[in-house]
């Protein structure tokens, strides 16, 4: 379809890709049309170039010009729509600048995201709700971990609204420990307009056995989460990301900064070649959240303790494509009591417009 305000999405060179992410979440056109000064088309941004960049280390308050995409594909005024939409769905493209003889953009075309009706979609969310919680104690001697409130509200909560507003509704939760309340809590589903169903764990299965509970292989990609998280990650973002690497499984990371407290010396045999203080190393971290293919569930063993990154190092063993998706939005693992009170200091500002 033809987008209407596609200037907003116009940026320049120089724009902090901070400002990009902003345009990315607040207009339809979901990309930046990077321009030069005569306005001629020059890159294009999208979401998957800012997560692409992250990889690489890019920070926030960098320009775009260090992830932009130069020569993206483009379409003359006297293009056909339907020739168009064509060229779009045979490169996996959801975006079609159009352009003068001038290069300058004159109008975009975007592809109808593949999802159902209303922004709808059929793919299954699987939630783990069956820890112990135990780094929690005194708190989860009574309450599992899941129904802890932040908020006003408990955990899971926060979690289901977060993707029913974003239109996945039929969720599958496992449950073990204190079952029965979470289950009472939550019901069917229906007071959050969701159909919830339940994985009941007879003994821990881990973050990755419960799987192996589901009655029936679902027909699209699943996605799965601990039940410990507060996030605003666009799981939508985090499916396309999934569909493009073509990736049998993809695991959402997140960067981790670690600095040494003392001044690390580099050797070559006895000899000292350089010595630099307390440097920072970065890593990315299991975040906790998932995209497999419902393939992967005949990897999933019945009845048998699994946890997600031994799964997937069966997958890479296996020879199947394995990928990331690196998170840009607000993420916290309510894993300690220090996590807990952070969260309950956030949850207002990070949540309140909700």
């Amino acid at each position: 379809m033809m987008i209407n305000d596609w200037r907003a999405s116009i940026v320049k060179p120089g724009t902090a890709i901070l400002e990009a992410i902003r345009i990315l979440d607040e207009t339809p056109a979901k990309i930046c049309l990077v321009v030069d000064d005569s306005d001629r088309l020059i890159a294009t941004v999208t979401d998957g170039d800012i997560r692409r960049g992250l990889l690489r280390s890019v920070q926030l308050g960098d320009t775009v010009e260090k992830i932009m995409k130069s020569n993206p594909v483009t379409s003359s005024e006297s293009e056909d729509h339907l020739d168009r939409i064509r060229a779009m769905a045979s490169r996996r493209i959801h975006q079609m600048p159009i352009v003068n003889d001038f290069g300058q953009v004159v109008g975009l075309e975007t592809l109808s995201p593949v999802t159902d009706k209303d922004g709808e979609h059929d793919n299954w969310v699987v939630l783990m709700a069956g820890g112990l919680g135990t780094r929690l104690h005194p708190l989860t001697h009574t309450t599992p971990k899941p129904l802890i409130e932040v908020g006003g509200k408990p955990i899971l909560e926060t979690i289901i609204e977060q993707f029913t507003r974003q239109g996945f509704r039929r969720i599958h939760i496992s449950v073990n420990y204190r079952r029965d309340m979470i289950k009472s809590y939550f019901g069917d589903g229906s007071r959050w307009n969701a159909d919830i169903k339940y994985l009941n764990e007879s003994e821990a299965l881990g973050t990755a056995g419960a799987l192996g509970l589901l009655a029936e292989k679902p027909h699209d990609p699943m996605i799965v989460m601990n039940a410990d998280l507060l996030t605003k990650v666009n799981f939508e973002a985090l499916l396309d990301i999934h569909r493009q690497t073509g990736a049998d499984a993809t695991m959402a990371v997140r960067e981790y900064d670690f600095q040494v407290p003392f001044g690390v010396v580099d050797l070559e045999g006895d000899q000292i070649t350089d010595i630099i203080e307390k440097p920072v190393h970065k890593f990315f971290v299991n975040a906790g959240l998932y995209v497999v293919e419902p393939e992967v569930l005949d990897h999933i063993p019945v009845q048998a303790h699994l946890d997600m990154p031994e799964l997937f190092r069966n997958l890479i063993g296996l020879g199947k494509r394995t990928t990331v998706f690196p998170i840009r939005e607000y993420w916290l693992d309510i894993g300690r009591a220090d996590d807990l009170h952070r969260a309950r200091q956030e949850f207002g500002s990070e949540f309140s417009t909700d």
